[in-house]
């Protein structure tokens, strides 16, 4: 099925010809999709069969029947899910342990209509959109109407059960249904199903909604059934929103980009996958996944906090949790890395300084980071591992199997004794550091970098260094796989860009390791920050 680019840019986004793969089916009508960013499941519901399911590798199995007729779903900063109930006109939240708790359910003493979807701002701060389909036959509980109007709304930070705060004048909406914020959470986009539109309003700094105009209209096609119904933001503020014959996709300015297509209705849409590179799309009586080369705008519950993600090693208390919110290090089991930080790589005149690497590391403050690191390891008796990359041999001794390979020899780059090869300034070896040569990203391949963790016995690594994307996700998807505890204080790491660097951060890195900061690496090792 091949999908439709109205612009070039589409082709930027997916695949023209990205195959749209059924991961199940034999269901009613499929909404809410949405996925675990640490267990990695999809949730998904069937409202008119009045269930939540979950898929995941081993296929698609129930998790909640009856399950008051869910519709949109998503997860707060603290994975706590999020569901609009259409049979309860409620926002309902789930804590881990499965405890239900009404978040909304009343406007001026009267029911809710039947909330639909929801998205999460930064501050923890839920907006909601209120059209009465759950008030329906089928797709709901048939009932009367109480608001008669239908809004949007917001639920403040961290209130439970009070009256949420209408955002848009009482008749701007005739059905609203799809709601997600930009990239910089500065705008919010909400369709109408049924006037087959999108509006996007400014968001004001107190969480208040301006400026609203219409962004897109005409959403719809005489040849194929669809309406405007599921809506998300992907990373460079494209609009991607479910409607006729599948998915249709924006740009910031409104000018439609493409169309994904879906061989059912589709009724909403979210990305997951370990790298949040696939759409999952919840459509009738199935639910679809496709490969897409862009991943979502960053929502809170995409990154959870530091400490949460220290969890997986509590069973060995080599990082514990504290009682603020922080987290703590034992400081016998800790080796910092120091990796690639070498001329050629992250310095003017060095031979990658054209690819932007240096303005980078400037950024970041990354060998400043770094150094502050390794001074105070040096100074409470962890080791310090510069791991270098050095050509040797007029590089004989390394395969050109990759583009990264061929381009080191091809700018006769970090020759071993040359100075490209040398470490920066600030984070030059010093007495009692172990240094590791390699010819390879990671760390691990074809180094003594193991036999020298296994002789300091030390299992957990702060990691830090060049480049983001390459050696240090490589060398933290590796030392993950062998059981290591991954540290990566993301402001002490550079690339090329900082979108490089926000990709794999956002992305990669939070499946394989604690992200943080060096601050509070320090903290956690009983500096002062």
């Amino acid at each position: 099925m091949a999908h439709d680019a109205a612009r070039p840019h589409f082709r930027d986004l997916i695949d023209e010809h990205a195959p749209v793969r059924q991961i199940g089916s034999g269901f009613i009508f499929t909404e809410g999709p949405i996925w675990h960013p640490l267990e990695h499941h999809l949730l998904f519901s069937d409202m008119p069969g009045d269930v939540r399911r979950r898929w995941d590798r081993d296929g698609v199995r129930e998790v909640m029947r009856p399950a008051n007729k869910g519709n949109g779903m998503t997860y707060d900063a603290d994975l706590n899910l999020l569901v609009c109930e259409h049979a309860t006109s409620s926002v309902a939240r789930f804590g881990p342990d499965g405890r239900r708790e009404v978040v909304a359910s009343h406007f001026d003493g009267k029911e809710l209509n039947s909330p639909n979807d929801l998205c999460v701002h930064s501050s923890g701060a839920i907006y909601f959109s209120d059209p009465w389909y759950g008030r329906m036959a089928h797709y709901g509980v048939e009932r009367p109407r109480q608001l008669g109007w239908q809004g949007v709304f917001s639920i403040p930070p961290g209130q439970v059960g009070g009256e949420p705060q209408l955002l848009v004048d009482r008749y701007l909406f005739s059905q609203p249904n799809g709601l997600c914020f930009s990239p910089d959470e500065r705008l919010l986009y909400v369709n109408d199903t049924e006037q087959c539109n999108i509006r996007v309003f400014d968001v004001k700094p107190d969480g208040t909604l301006g400026g609203g105009r219409l962004f897109a209209s005409g959403i719809k096609d005489t040849l194929k059934p669809g309406v405007p119904d599921g809506m998300k933001c992907d990373a460079d503020g494209n609009v991607w929103v479910t409607a006729p014959g599948g998915v249709w996709v924006y740009d910031p300015a409104g000018q439609l980009l493409g169309k994904v297509s879906i061989p059912e209705l589709p009724a909403n849409l979210h990305w997951g996958g370990e790298d949040w590179r696939t759409l999952f799309v919840c459509a009738s009586t199935s639910v679809y996944a496709v490969d897409v080369k862009i991943g979502p705008r960053i929502e809170p519950f995409m990154r959870p906090r530091a400490a949460a993600r220290s969890a997986p090693s509590a069973a060995n208390q080599s990082v514990a949790a504290a009682g603020d919110g922080s987290f703590k290090l034992d400081t016998s089991r800790c080796a910092l890395i120091i990796q690639d930080m070498q001329n050629d790589v992250v310095m003017e005149g060095g031979a990658f300084a054209d690819s932007g690497s240096p303005q980078h590391c400037r950024e970041q403050n990354a060998i400043e980071n770094a150094r502050r690191l390794a001074q105070h390891c040096r100074a409470i008796g962890i080791p310090v591992i510069h791991v270098w990359f050095e050509v040797d041999n007029a590089g004989r001794g390394m395969t050109l199997n990759a583009p990264l390979f061929e381009n080191t020899m091809q700018a006769n780059a970090l020759v071993k004794g040359s100075w490209g090869a040398q470490p920066v300034p600030g984070l030059e070896a010093q007495a009692g550091d172990h240094v590791v040569s390699k010819n390879r990203m990671s760390a691990w391949e074809g180094t003594i970098l193991e036999t020298v963790l296994k002789a300091e016995g030390r299992d957990t690594i702060i990691e830090t260094g060049a480049w983001t994307n390459m050696s240090i996700e490589h060398t933290a998807r590796t030392g993950a796989d062998k059981g290591y505890i991954m540290i990566v204080p993301e402001d002490a790491c550079s690339t090329m860009n900082a979108d490089w660097h926000r990709a794999s951060i956002d992305y990669a890195l939070q499946n394989v390791a604690a992200v943080t900061t060096t601050d509070e690496v320090l903290r956690a090792l009983g500096a002062a920050g």
